[in-house]
């Protein structure tokens, strides 16, 4: 099926490429722009669904001057899907990096996290991705601060 029948180019037009051009039409500094967006894109990332639009504004907050707040908000709205899809292997890296317990990623695991039944062993496996998570944003952004 190609890809204008089902109405995904029209839509990346309209939700990605025309914010992203009003953004630079706008003026703003280059250097703000990619520090902005790296911003966007690691704070997208955090492997907690939900979280990430807090965390950008809470940082667009804290960083006025220095970052291009739509920027910010359209890096993690791209972010989104690379997020759903990094969350187990956070998870995973997390265990392995802290040599914890395998956690096993069941129907019934799911069940008791969204029923709010959630044992410590959930909590683990969330603080390991958050962990790692924070580790590998904070080492690709080194660059940034400096």
């Amino acid at each position: 099926m190609p890809l204008c029948r089902c109405g995904l180019i029209p839509w990346m037009n309209r939700k990605v490429l025309d914010p992203f051009l009003q953004i630079i039409r706008k003026g703003a500094e280059p250097k703000q722009l990619a520090f902005s967006t790296a911003l966007g894109m690691s704070l997208g990332l955090f492997p907690i669904c939900g979280v990430t639009v807090f965390l950008c504004g809470m940082a667009i907050a804290i960083l006025r001057q220095h970052c291009h707040a739509p920027s910010v908000m359209l890096a993690n709205f791209v972010a989104t899907p690379i997020e759903l899809s990094m969350v187990i292997p956070f998870l995973r890296l997390g265990e392995l990096i802290t040599g914890g317990p395998h956690f096993p990623l069941t129907s019934d695991a799911l069940r008791k996290v969204a029923s709010g039944q959630a044992s410590q062993g959930v909590l683990i496996a969330i603080l390991h991705a958050v962990g790692t998570s924070l580790c590998l944003c904070t080492f690709s952004n080194k660059e940034l601060i400096w």
